[in-house]
């Protein structure tokens, strides 16, 4: 949750370029991040692995005037519409990219590649076949921001009570820096996203990194089975509203479209 999936980049920088508010150098640019190579492999009309300009523009032809994001996970399918070799391409992922407009998605498979001592990760993305249809438990902007103030202050509480370490002061300098990191030469969404959308994926990475702190900084005083058993109950659904609001947020441009 620390981090900025794959898939929301290639989503949310996809939408600007398939609005025309960003070039197609700098969409890829910042689709592609800190990975030095992205491929997509699979797509219609092509025979190989395709840079990512080309394979934007290649789904712009076949129909796609849109990108969602899904996020799922076990017992979860958040995002996902089908059919059930894509779900199950996306849940060993953790995510995908579903196009709107058109019946094709994106997987990442993300590999190791280059000689011993200059090893890199490169990307690959499968195009396969998706179901046009309402994606998977994503609420809507409004929705999501509401259940994350709550879980947040929930969890807090609780987390608090337990007297575990990413509920106190070390946490809050943790998301003090983050927040000044993230400042700093990075857009939280691409260009044409509602102010809303950016606010509630501020607000679900907050929430991400207060779940990941409660979990790398040990059990605090949670010493017994059963507070350990209730940190645990109060983080899991947090966690989960934190990824279904992250989806809502990167899903927020193709909502208001479909929306008229």
């Amino acid at each position: 949750m620390l981090s900025e999936p794959r898939s929301g980049r290639l989503a949310a920088w996809g939408n600007a370029l398939l609005a025309g508010f960003v070039s197609p150098d700098d969409a890829v640019l910042a689709m592609v991040g800190d990975d030095p190579v992205h491929r997509v492999e699979g797509l219609p009309g092509e025979s190989g692995p395709v840079g990512l300009t080309l394979a934007m523009g290649r789904l712009r032809t076949l129909g796609v005037t849109g990108l969602r994001v899904a996020l799922p996970a076990p017992g979860h399918p958040l995002g996902l519409s089908g059919p059930p070799e894509f779900n199950a391409r996306a849940l060993e992922a953790e995510e995908a990219v579903v196009g709107f407009g058109a019946p094709y998605g994106l997987v990442p498979e993300v590999y190791e590649a280059g000689p011993e001592g200059d090893v890199h990760v490169e990307v690959l993305w499968h195009c396969l076949p998706v179901r046009e249809a309402p994606p998977a438990d994503v609420p809507s902007l409004g929705e999501a921001e509401r259940e994350l103030a709550e879980a947040l202050r929930d969890a807090t509480r609780v987390l608090s009570r337990l007297d575990v370490a990413g509920s106190g002061p070390v946490a809050e300098a943790a998301l003090d820096a983050y927040r000044a990191r993230a400042e700093v030469g990075r857009e939280v969404l691409a260009p044409g996203y509602p102010p809303r959308a950016v606010r509630v994926l501020e607000l679900a990475q907050r929430v991400g990194l207060l779940i990941s702190l409660a979990y790398e900084n040990g059990h605090g005083g949670a010493v017994s089975a059963s507070e350990m058993a209730a940190r645990g109950q109060a983080l899991r659904p947090v966690e989960r509203t934190a990824r279904r609001a992250q989806v809502a947020a990167y899903n927020a441009y193709v909502e208001e479209r479909e929306r008229g």
